[in-house]
């Protein structure tokens, strides 16, 4: 177990959001951003979605390693059954928040974690409903001013200035904001890397 937790750990993203979460458990790592392939069939579940892309991200930075736990992460924001990426443009921004407004809608986060010695792999994921307030036009536009919105799906940031968007959530908050923080424990702690001894 011990040796384990020598082990390097490597996030397998560029998110400044997942990067803060993995700082707050204590975890040493380092950063290396995936350039995977992100296109997925629609025709699969967005649970399925999520998994396939967590994991082909991880996947494609681990090649570059001889060993390490490598993290893979992928969110999407689904409303009605339908997949809502990130805003290309305030105007599209603007259009997704006015569907999200008043509604319920499923935040899916997929995780890998590959060990890169062997190759096995922890592939899960976490499905959280959130409940969002009614917004005037003129309330979506102001908070679209901040700029927030632009690299977020679902044109909103939960940990950010959208939190006064949202009314509740029914899950996990972590999984909204992109990293099921402790999905990934236990996934780590499946490799002998327990959090718990490594943040002391």
């Amino acid at each position: 177990m011990a040796v384990k937790d020598l082990t390097p750990v490597i996030l397998a993203s560029s998110s400044p959001r997942r990067k803060e979460l993995l700082e707050s458990l204590g975890l040493s790592f380092r950063l290396h951003p995936s350039k995977a392939d992100e296109t997925f069939d629609p025709q699969d579940s967005p649970s399925t979605i999520v998994q396939k892309l967590a994991y082909r991200k991880a996947a494609d930075v681990a090649r570059h390693y001889d060993k390490g736990l490598v993290i893979g992460a992928d969110t999407m924001v689904v409303l009605n059954g339908e997949i809502l990426g990130k805003p290309k443009d305030d105007q599209e921004a603007f259009e997704m928040l006015s569907r999200l407004q008043g509604e319920v809608h499923t935040v899916y986060s997929g995780l890998a974690v590959i060990d890169v010695t062997d190759g096995q792999a922890c592939v899960g994921y976490q499905a959280t409903k959130v409940h969002m307030r009614p917004l005037t036009p003129e309330v979506i536009k102001t908070y679209i001013a901040t700029g927030e919105p632009m690299d977020k799906a679902g044109s909103y940031a939960i940990q950010g200035l959208g939190a006064i968007l949202v009314d509740k959530i029914e899950g996990d908050y972590f999984t909204v904001v992109g990293l099921p923080v402790a999905l990934l424990a236990q996934f780590l702690h499946q490799f002998g890397l327990n959090v718990l001894t490594v943040a002391r």
